[in-house]
């Protein structure tokens, strides 16, 4: 059985706080790719971003406050210059 679920829409079942959080997520999400994207830094790292932003994305389909949190944490991480290992180190 296929677990996932669509974003609520207005006034939707799940309430519209949730649906704020969407909204907050999906806004942040889309600043951080950009962000990612105006980094000046080796392709290995801009993939290894780019997955754990798409990560969250799919996590957010599941667990949206977790989602939110790890965005977060991606983003202090970006904001103080710390980039993951690339793969294989």
């Amino acid at each position: 059985m296929d677990r996932r679920r669509e974003p609520p829409s207005e006034g939707g079942e799940s309430g519209p706080q949730e649906a704020a959080l969407y909204a907050v997520v999906a806004e942040r999400l889309k600043q951080a790719h950009a962000r990612v994207r105006a980094l000046n830094v080796s392709d290995e790292h801009r993939v290894v971003l780019v997955r754990r932003l798409l990560a969250v994305t799919e996590s957010a389909k599941r667990d949206l406050p977790a989602a939110a949190r790890r965005l977060r944490r991606i983003v202090a991480d970006l904001e103080a210059g710390r980039l993951p290992p690339p793969p294989g180190r």
